[in-house]
């Protein structure tokens, strides 16, 4: 696929755009692959994201790259550098790291309205994320964003499950509004999408989901991205995901030109990487 003009300008204008056939159907199958490896054996950073009295399940993990062997050919051998360095304007791409999220069948739990670059270890504004499903996902089900929120402010993040403030401390961001309450207030993005379609959204678009009815499965991966203005921010807190003993080797400051952030794309050509780990 081509990143067209209208696509970038898009993803500029709303802070998110959907992109159909992103992957081809041996990058779908690698991806299906390593997700349902990633399921049978997931890592310590893994969470239930679900309540007990959930018929379904939804169960995230973080930064499996190293590990999943089928992970690590979608990201380096696919166009994902590629297309994300075109949307963010940016001269490089580098992986700040990948999420799984899988929403069983009959999962009513909702992912609630956030930003994400609040809970990362980050500044600046050249970021993409990918959210690329390898089931069908409906309108009901499918990711939601608010358009234009990525422009700011940074929203208080805090946890799904009992809205805890465990970042930045109460009262030092704005709240989150109330989408659900006043929908007619905004213009709510979002998609049907077929396995290999994907949304890519900016770090700080406003955005959450449904939980998935019916017999049907969510298989998702996210592959988050960042260009050439982003920084390390390190943080008193953990962050989300947490990347043990940064701190000490990167300066705040600093360009993320380390090993757990290795080169997708640079100067209009993708870089390979040679047994990442």
């Amino acid at each position: 696929m081509n990143v067209t003009a209208a696509e970038v300008e898009a993803y500029e204008r709303d802070g998110a755009v959907v992109l159909r056939g992103l992957l081809r159907r041996a990058e779908l199958d690698e991806l299906r692959a390593g997700i349902d490896a990633n399921l049978a054996a997931p890592s310590a950073r893994a969470k239930l994201a679900s309540t007990r009295d959930d018929p379904g399940r939804f169960i995230e993990d973080f930064c499996c790259w190293q590990e999943n062997e089928h992970y690590r050919r979608v990201i380096f051998n696919s166009r994902l550098g590629e297309v994300g360095a075109a949307l963010m304007r940016s001269r490089t791409a580098r992986l700040h790291h990948d999420h799984m999220l899988t929403k069983e069948p009959g999962t009513r739990t909702r992912t609630p309205w956030h930003q994400d670059q609040p809970y990362y270890n980050i500044t600046g504004r050249q970021n993409c994320s990918y959210w690329i499903p390898v089931d069908p996902v409906s309108r009901e089900s499918t990711l939601e964003l608010v358009a234009g929120s990525h422009r700011g402010p940074w929203l208080m993040p805090r946890t799904f499950m009992d809205a805890q403030a465990k970042w930045f401390p109460e009262g030092t961001l704005a709240e989150r509004p109330d989408i659900d309450a006043h929908r007619a207030d905004h213009r709510v993005l979002g998609w049907a999408l077929e396995p290999g379609d994907a949304v890519c959204f900016h770090m700080l678009t406003l955005h959450g989901s449904a939980g998935v009815p019916g017999e049907g499965r969510r298989r998702v991966f996210s592959v988050r991205l960042v260009g050439d203005d982003i920084r390390h921010a390190p943080r008193p807190w953990r962050t989300s995901p947490e990347f043990p003993g940064l701190t000490a080797q990167l300066p705040e400051g600093a360009p993320l030109e380390h090993p757990l952030f290795p080169l997708l794309w640079a100067d209009g050509a993708p870089v390979r990487v040679q047994n990442p780990t």
